[in-house]
């Protein structure tokens, strides 16, 4: 599609050919030039999949933090993914911000991928509509959404290098699927990622302009992953608009002397402005007028985070113990409870990367059933030595040496020794990113006083990377250089080494904090990740390990949480495995012993193992879920609420069990060999060749109460087939249930899965209320691609529905007509 319209031609007109190519690059990290000569301001972009932060990299300008996308897709609700994107809008325009950078709409390949949590699930059907949910959301309100990553980005090893190999009808069916339904929905623009597909690095490949641009109609702007365009003309030939960050990159006076010399053609680079001034108009940057969007106040946004994060929450099993409604002896009293595990404590709202948001608070599961059980019913016990992780300082216990209040002063200074800048941050976190003042200075000085809250060892430090120098009440402890001990260079930034001091402090007392990081190159001063915090001390490993039984013994019900990190779970790397961190395994099983009533909190963005699943009490995956995780939980484990959510992706048994486990390129390739056949899809095949089946199917999750589903009719809407039946609440409790329909076609001529998602309902009832469900089953769930014809065709004749409550427990199975077929390339 080339894109064209009067007005936009007038103004692109107006410009000379550097102006032009002046606007296809950054003017920063996070804005766009502006220009007077159309009247454009600059626009404001930023990572958006799960909050939004804004231009910092640190908690200078909170954020409210959302539950993960896996653990939103969880919830089935697409109209709470709505909900969702009317407050990631408002949050934009707090923070003056025109374009989210999200959603992240790259597939569950492999449950190694280490983005996994920022994704929303294995099925391109279900992916697809909750993205173009979020698009639908935000850009309601006049912020405009990014659909990334395009495309096959869906692990990290070797990322910007990596060449993705997969066939024509794979793409289609699977990866490009959810992209089309997001443009389908009026996405405004779609990033480029960093890895090659089918040895052409996709800020240059074919497939950004068609389908994308070409078949498709997509009439925004194509804007490239940071630092993803690495080279001149191929990418400006192609359907790449926008290069970031800014002010440098391969464009610029490069491109403009391609221009001038015939090998990129004028036209070109004027579909590309044209597209990025439609953008302009659509965020209010052309008239300087943007759609305004009410402010949220704190209390609404903790009642819809912890709303989403409880109805995202897997009931992966309970053999009747939750809710905790009372003792067991029928006298409404609370149970004593044993809250064991590091995670209780230091909980994972979020995964790492550029996902991150830093929120002005954060309910922790201590937090949440203390709030709702009572401080004297909750006792606590961590019962395994903590990560190696430094955890910054908090706004309470710092205080700025200079002006006596609660903060960290940085201090800038140039070649000459002279200070030619400094400012207070809030809190122990400090983060740079192609900062201005970082980019100017050659040497940095970080001071604050921490004040104990306790009596006791406390282990204080710092966490970076490059020169560092640090004291402590003026005595230097630390001088050498700080290595990174990570090979990807993301990771090492991401999650830089710390350094550790301890000392026995009284509570009151006060340590001075000096640290002084000396700029070595330009690149150590690109992006630069600093903290000044403290690391938990654990006791003796065994003799913890014994408390936190004993704990358990000696209570009625206990609550163990575990789970992965940041750092486990983060763009730039995938997991190894799927295990637990070491030791966790071990202390269920040993509480469980020590109490049958143990319920387990997983508390991870991605599928781990669970050994122990068939053996205790009750089993829940929070998932990523976000800022108001420990009232969520307390809700879920109380029974204020359902446990809503069902699972978007699958859960193995066993690592050796897993279909489609392979993220690790061999010599620069990436080959896709399963095909269409990934997550449930890979499971069922495995099954029907007598393979292992998987510990948690897709679309499975439990609740607190029952349900009967009816014998569905299926009528012809135009095109589209509606399947409607009742569903009954059979239980004692209001609840709700995912009612979902899958197609087959036994015996197909041409490849398919053995079933795949073509629709889903969201129902809720009150005790013995039957609610009619109605799923829409599009055509293109009929649909094959063919890559005789390139395009997409279907089997007459046929199909076979099953409607179920997830792709393992069907209820009902029948007949349905596919419509008509297609014409060859009709899309």
């Amino acid at each position: 599609m080339t894109f064209t319209s009067p007005r936009f031609t007038d103004l692109v007109g107006r410009l000379s050919l550097e102006q032009k190519v002046r606007l296809l690059t950054g003017a920063s990290v996070w804005s766009l030039h502006d220009e007077p000569a159309v009247g454009l301001r600059s626009i404001v972009v930023s990572d958006g999949p799960s909050g939004v932060r804004g231009t910092a990299m640190d908690d200078r300008d909170p954020s409210s933090s959302l539950p993960s996308a896996s653990s939103i897709a969880a919830t089935w609700d697409l109209d709470r993914v709505r909900r969702l994107g009317a407050l990631i809008a408002a949050e934009a325009r707090r923070k003056d911000v025109d374009v989210v950078l999200g959603p992240t709409v790259n597939l569950h390949r492999s449950p190694r991928g280490g983005r996994h949590f920022e994704a929303f699930s294995e099925d391109p059907f279900l992916t697809g509509e909750f993205g173009a949910a979020y698009v639908n959301g935000v850009q309601a309100h006049g912020v405009a959404t990014t659909a990334k990553h395009y495309i096959a980005n869906d692990s990290e090893t070797d990322r910007m290098t990596v060449d993705v190999r997969a066939d024509e009808k794979t793409l289609r069916e699977l990866y490009l699927a959810p992209f089309e339904r997001m443009v389908e929905e009026g996405a405004w623009l779609v990033m480029s990622s960093y890895n090659s597909v089918d040895g052409v690095t996709m800020s240059a490949n074919p497939l950004l302009r068609s389908p994308l641009k070409d078949e498709w109609g997509f009439d925004g702007v194509v804007v490239s992953d940071w630092t993803a365009v690495r080279d001149t003309e191929p990418s400006a030939r192609s359907g790449q608009d926008l290069v970031m960050p800014g002010p440098q990159g391969p464009w610029g006076d490069l491109l403009v002397e391609a221009v001038r010399a015939g090998r990129v053609p004028e036209a070109v680079i004027d579909e590309k402005v044209a597209r990025l001034l439609l953008l302009a108009e659509r965020v209010g940057a052309l008239t300087e007028e943007h759609q305004p969007v009410a402010p949220w106040e704190d209390a609404e946004i903790a009642a819809l985070l912890r709303e989403t994060a409880a109805d995202g929450m897997v009931l992966a099993r309970n053999d009747g113990l939750l809710p905790l409604a009372s003792d067991g002896d029928g006298d409404g009293v609370r149970p004593r409870v044993a809250l064991i595990g590091q995670h209780a404590l230091r909980s994972r709202n979020q995964g790492g990367g550029s996902a991150t948001v830093f929120p002005a608070s954060l309910v922790t599961p201590l937090d949440g059933l203390r709030e709702a059980l009572g401080d004297g019913a909750v006792s606590y016990a961590p019962g395994l030595p903590p990560t190696d992780e430094l955890w910054p300082f908090g706004r309470a216990s710092i205080v700025d040496q200079v002006t006596g209040e609660n903060g960290v002063r940085v201090r800038y200074f140039d070649a000459d020794g002279n200070v030619f800048d400094e400012e207070v941050f809030p809190s122990g976190r400090l983060a740079w990113l192609f900062d201005a003042k970082l980019l100017a200075a050659a040497e940095v000085e970080i001071t604050t006083r921490f004040v104990a809250a306790r009596d006791g060892r406390h282990a204080l430090g710092f966490a970076g990377l490059g020169l560092l120098r640090f004291e402590l009440d003026g005595r230097t402890v630390h001088t050498d250089p700080v290595l990174p001990d990570q090979q990807d260079t993301m990771v090492a930034v991401l999650n830089p080494p710390n350094r550790v001091f301890e000392l026995d402090l009284q509570e009151g007392q006060g340590v001075d904090m000096r640290l002084v990081f000396t700029l070595s190159s330009p690149e150590s001063a690109a992006f630069a990740l600093i903290s000044l915090g403290e690391k938990d001390i654990l006791g003796d490993p065994v003799e913890e390990l014994e408390r936190a039984v004993a704990l358990a013994a000696e209570s009625d019900v206990a609550v163990v949480v575990v789970g992965t990190t940041e750092a486990i779970e983060s763009e730039g790397s995938d997991r190894p495995g799927l295990s637990l961190p070491s030791g966790q395994d071990e202390l269920v099983r040993r509480v469980r012993a020590a109490n049958p009533r143990t319920v387990v909190v997983v508390n991870s963005g991605a599928p781990v193992t669970m050994p122990w699943l068939d053996e205790v009490s009750a089993v829940v995956l929070s998932w990523f879920p976000g800022q108001e995780f420990g009232h969520a939980l307390a809700d879920v484990l109380t029974g204020a609420r359902e446990p809503g959510g069902r699972l978007p992706t699958t859960w193995a048994a066993r690592e050796e069990d897993v279909p489609v486990w392979n993220v690790d390129p061999v010599e620069g390739r990436l080959d896709y060999t399963e095909g269409i056949h990934i997550g449930y899809r890979a499971w069922l095949r495995q099954a029907e060749h007598g393979g292992a089946a998987p510990a948690l199917p897709f679309g499975s999750g439990l609740g607190y109460t029952t349900w009967e589903l009816d014998e569905p009719g299926v009528r012809e809407d135009g095109r589209t087939r509606v399947v409607e039946l009742d569903v009954t609440n059979t239980g004692s409790r209001a609840g709700k249930q995912v009612v979902q329909a899958y197609l087959a076609r036994p015996g197909s001529s041409v490849e398919r899965p053995a079933a795949w998602l073509a629709g889903f309902a969201v129902v809720r009832a009150a005790p013995g209320e039957s609610v009619r469900a109605r799923i829409e089953l599009p055509e293109r769930a009929f649909r094959h691609w063919d890559e005789q014809t390139h395009a997409w065709d279907v089997e007459a004749g046929a199909f076979e529905l099953r409607i179920g409550t997830s792709v393992a427990d069907i209820a009902h199975t029948t007949v349905v007509t596919a419509p008509d077929t297609v014409t060859a390339g009709e899309v």
